[in-house]
């Protein structure tokens, strides 16, 4: 592919959100219709690759867990390289660029190397995921921080008991240690879970669990990335949680429906 002209070309990261290809944001989606080049990860809005012109070059860089055919600084002279032929280049992303997404690095290699770049947010799926389960990361009375971490190293010094809501991504592989280590501190073996995996797809479904019994229900179900696990007392405000139901049933008053119904269809 090559495309004349005069002036270095651009790159654009832009974060296509969960994977559901409504939750891109509008000047994103422009942006990659617009696109002479689209260098594209595993977890973003896929089905949208297939609408563009026949003459986008798109180049597949996804990663699998522990398998990563195209590494980091290959992806970086990638954008260069089209952006100086002149390119337009988006850099479509899962989520957020910023978030967990490499996005930093790759911003900054490109403008050391003299290429303008802009940042696109999208939707991170730290936040959406949950909320396709009906589950919010705050909610008055009940959680009113988060933290978002990838790994269990961490989780020690973080902050709060149940009423602070921790955010696992690509966590399913050491689900059972980082559970055990959240279960040692102020949260305790009882502390409300849940997973949520293919969030807005078509095979979203969801765990509910506890610290102390999470890691054996993964195992049972065969739960697999990509997912979000999601510790707090939050987990409980789910309308597919049974106690929420539980609630529900009961002629206990409510002040009224606070949390939405999933868009899609959850298993329990």
């Amino acid at each position: 592919m090559s495309v004349a002209r005069d002036r270095v070309g651009t790159v654009h990261l832009v974060g296509g959100g969960p994977g559901d290809p409504g939750l891109i944001t509008v000047l994103g989606r422009r942006l990659l219709d617009e696109a002479d080049v689209v260098i594209a990860d595993r977890l973003g809005p896929r089905s949208l690759l297939d609408e563009l012109d026949p003459g986008v070059l798109v180049i597949d860089v996804g990663k699998l867990p522990g398998h990563h055919p195209v590494p980091q600084d290959e992806i970086n002279a990638l954008l260069v390289e089209h952006a100086r032929a002149g390119r337009r280049v988006v850099r479509l992303k899962g989520g957020d660029p910023y978030v967990l997404g490499r996005g930093g690095e790759e911003a900054a290699y490109c403008r050391s190397n003299g290429i303008p770049v802009e940042v696109i947010p999208g939707v991170t799926s730290a936040i959406s995921v949950p909320a396709a389960a009906g589950i919010p990361v705050t909610h008055r009375g009940v959680a009113n921080g988060f933290t978002v971490v990838t790994g269990h190293e961490l989780l020690p010094s973080l902050p709060g008991g149940s009423d602070h809501t921790v955010l696992l991504l690509m966590g399913i592989s050491g689900l059972a240690a980082s559970a055990a280590m959240l279960a040692e501190g102020p949260r305790g073996g009882d502390c409300p879970v849940a997973i949520i995996e293919d969030g807005y797809g078509p095979n979203q479904r969801v765990t509910f669990g506890s610290l102390a019994t999470i890691a054996g229900l993964a195992a049972e179900r065969g739960v697999r990335s990509p997912a979000v696990v999601v510790v707090g007392d939050v987990v409980t405000l789910s309308p597919l949680h049974p106690r929420y139901r539980n609630q529900l049933a009961s002629d206990e008053p409510r002040s009224g429906r606070l949390i939405p119904e999933p868009s899609r269809k959850a298993l329990s």
